[in-house]
């Protein structure tokens, strides 16, 4: 920086001449190394004379450190520019901008000074203010007549600058500053009048202009590039921006590919590889475009997908010009087995040695191997993916169709046990199903024995989740081609070991298919475990339906036993639904005395859900005077905390307490329809043997009545027991 000589006496004491200076002359004394003290003071003596300004100064140079920053200070200027001092102090950056604004404005003023070379020393020290300081020098040029100098500085400008804000200032500058030319061109000439080179004048000027509005998008996205050459979607948005330029096009992707680090960028790197090879393919150069693909082949990518990317795009552009051989020798080449071989997912080593093991190049090649190889070319495909371990399920499945569609049955049933072997669950449960669905198909109840195997290897382990289905084809083929015993036996199973909420409708199936078997008759067992199972919700469902099937059947006292039971679970508040179809059903088959009983017991029930309630708010009042009691006057959050606990803790103690039926369902038999419950039973099983029932009839009946005749007992009997 340029020191010029102070005043001639810098040790002369300052003599204070107003009262308000004096606040400011302690905060010095006791923060004499603080700037925004010295800047405080100075601004507060701007209209003093310059004399006492310029002590001022000294005075701080004396006292801030060495380490502060240069930065020009302009004193004593009035309208002529005279006396330019030029300090040294860490000041605020709005200091430079002042001074910028001054110089660039004042540029007939400033004579002694270097002004580019000011300003290009702040270009490079406030990185992050770019924007401004060029647009001041640009503005110094223009205001000294120096126009094609300050085009200069904004092309350089734009071709410079990193960031949006800065480009955006300069932008905006550079196309004012063009407006302004052609204005004041279009003003001289309606003042002179036209003539021929103020026309060409004229029309340059517009073109440039216009030039410079459609390089916009471009000079911007060069300034993206800048911010982060590895941006992968900036570099195809370039490309499109020259859209009809193809040597353009070509020179964007020969740099992109070159400039980008595949391990630093933002994107897909191959996506550019493919698109330069793409772009030739378009224009019919199908070597060039080749060429492209092989050199995409050898870079080093951060990804194994990315360079299985470029082999399956190499393929398929081989396919759309029908070179079906050339695909397979691509797809061939690409899962060979490298010499060097490594782990899909050990980063140390490059993706060339890693890509032998990726599926997606392997899919592709087992499809070309169906479409356009023999079968053992495409057997041997297969079967190379399930050694390395790389198939997924829908591998195995398809391995197993392809071989299913050649009629080698056996060796597609093989393919699902090695995809089996492969897999746990949840991944196994497509196989299984496919493998279970396909054998039965295949062999029906041929090898019997066989599927059970099967069937119980598939639901050994297996979860809830997926058992439902597993199990209704088990039964399936025990209905069809096994034992209906078997089939029970299977139902039964499934309605333990499905989901809570799947079990409701496994046990729906399972009565629905005991009905068709055996008869409605044998579904009673299964109502009372469906019904000591399932929820309240479902149970009461179960129950009605019971009770519905007992009263078909004419068992009017089995029915009014299920209701009963039922009752207990609910709530006449809130189902009352039931207590409507039980109070139906003892208008049609009850009585007075039957009709009073279900009252009596709709009370109880009421009576106990009632009292639970009770007690639960009884309980809760004295919580809350206990709560209260402790902490008076502190009621809150944490109040309300403890309220609620104990409102769970009673509900669960209260849920505990609920009358809940342990006891199986007791039923009486009745005598009144007898005959038929006989017929319904033979129509639900009209292939039932008929027995004759007489001898059970007369076990069941009551033995008639013994008359008893009294004999004497001879004397012989007692011997000498008997008293005279």
């Amino acid at each position: 920086a340029i020191v010029i000589p102070l005043s001639p006496r810098p040790g002369r004491p300052l003599t204070l001449n107003e009262d308000d200076d004096l606040p400011y002359e302690e905060e010095i004394i006791r923060n004499p190394y603080s700037v925004k003290c010295w800047i405080r003071y100075i601004e507060h003596k701007q209209n003093a004379q310059k004399s006492v300004l310029n002590m001022i100064y000294e005075r701080a140079l004396k006292e801030l450190p060495g380490r502060y920053v240069h930065v020009i200070f302009i004193v004593n200027y009035i309208h002529t520019m005279q006396n330019v001092h030029i300090f040294s102090c860490k000041i605020q950056l709005q200091l430079w901008h002042e001074l910028c604004d001054l110089i660039s404005q004042n540029p007939d003023k400033v004579t002694s000074l270097k002004v580019g070379a000011i300003i290009r020393g702040g270009l490079t020290r406030f990185t992050d203010q770019l924007g401004k300081l060029w647009c001041s020098l640009a503005d110094y040029y223009i205001r000294s007549g120096h126009f094609e100098k300050a085009r200069d500085v904004y092309e350089e400008a734009i071709l410079t600058v990193v960031t949006v804000r800065d480009f955006t200032q300069v932008f905006d500058s550079y196309a004012q500053f063009e407006e302004s030319m052609i204005a004041a061109k279009m003003e001289t000439t309606s003042e002179l009048g036209q003539d021929e080179d103020g026309d060409i004048d004229l029309e340059l000027r517009l073109a440039r202009f216009e030039l410079l509005i459609t390089r916009r998008p471009l000079l911007l996205n060069s300034v993206l590039l800048r911010q982060n050459p590895h941006n992968v979607h900036e570099w195809h948005k370039r490309v499109k921006l020259y859209e009809g330029q193809p040597r353009q096009i070509i020179n964007t992707y020969t740099e992109a590919v070159q400039t980008i680090d595949p391990l630093k960028a933002t994107g897909k790197p191959h996506s550019l590889w493919v698109s330069f090879a793409r772009f030739y393919e378009d224009n019919e150069q199908l070597d060039d475009a080749r060429t492209i693909f092989e050199k995409a082949t050898k870079v080093n990518y951060k990804q194994v997908d990315d360079l299985a990317a470029v082999w399956c795009e190499y393929g398929e552009m081989e396919l759309r010009h029908e070179n079906y051989d050339q695909a397979l020798r691509i797809l061939r080449k690409a899962t060979a087995i490298p010499a060097r071989k490594a782990e899909y997912f050990d980063s140390s080593e490059p993706v060339q040695n890693r890509v032998y093991k990726s599926l997606k190049v392997w899919s592709m090649l087992a499809d070309l191997e169906e479409s356009l190889g023999t079968f053992q070319s495409t057997k041997a495909v297969y079967d190379r993916i399930i050694d390395l371990r790389i198939a997924t399920p829908q591998i195995i499945i398809n391995y197993a169709m392809f071989l299913e569609e050649h009629n080698y049955f056996e060796d597609s049933f093989k393919a699902y046990e090695r995809g089996i072997a492969l897999f746990r669950w949840p991944n196994v449960h497509d196989i299984w199903n496919t493998y279970l669905t396909k054998f039965i198909d295949r062999y029906g109840g041929k090898k019997l024995e066989r599927a059970r195997d099967l069937f119980e290897q598939a639901l050994d382990r297996c979860p809830a989740k997926y058992a439902k289905t597993i199990y209704l084809l088990y039964a399936k083929l025990e209905e069809e081609y096994g034992l209906a015993r078997h089939a029970m036996a299977v139902y039964e199973r499934a309605t333990a070991a499905v989901e809570p909420e799947e079990q409701h409708q496994m046990f729906n199936i399972y009565i629905k298919r005991a009905a068709e078997i055996y008869g409605v008759t044998h579904t009673r067992a299964i109502y009372q475990k469906a019904i000591e199972v399932l929820p309240d919700e479902h149970a009461r469902d179960m129950c009605l339906r019971f009770a519905d099937m007992e009263s078909k059947l004419g068992e009017i006292d089995r029915a009014r036993a299920i209701y009963s039971y039922c009752s207990q679970i609910c709530d006449p508040r809130v189902t009352a639904h039931f207590w409507q179809t039980w109070k139906e059903f003892e208008v049609r088959h009850g009585n007075e005395d039957t009709i009073r009983e279900m009252l009596r017991i709709k009370r109880s029930v009421q009576a106990t859900y009632n009292t639970q309630v009770n007690f639960m708010s009884s309980q809760m009042l004295k919580a809350t005077g206990t709560v209260s009691d402790l902490a008076p006057g502190q009621s809150g959050v944490d109040d309300m905390k403890l309220l609620e606990q104990k409102a769970q803790q009673l509900a669960a103690e209260a849920e505990q307490d609920k009358p809940k039926p342990k006891d199986k369902i007791l039923f009486v038999r009745s005598d009144t329809s007898r005959s038929e419950l006989a017929e319904l039973a033979k129509q639900a099983n009209p292939d039932e043997i008929d027995i004759d029932d007489e001898d059970e009839d007369a076990e069941d009946g009551e033995p008639d009545e013994v008359q008893l005749e009294q004999k004497s007992v001879p004397t012989a009997v007692f011997g000498g027991l008997k008293d005279d």
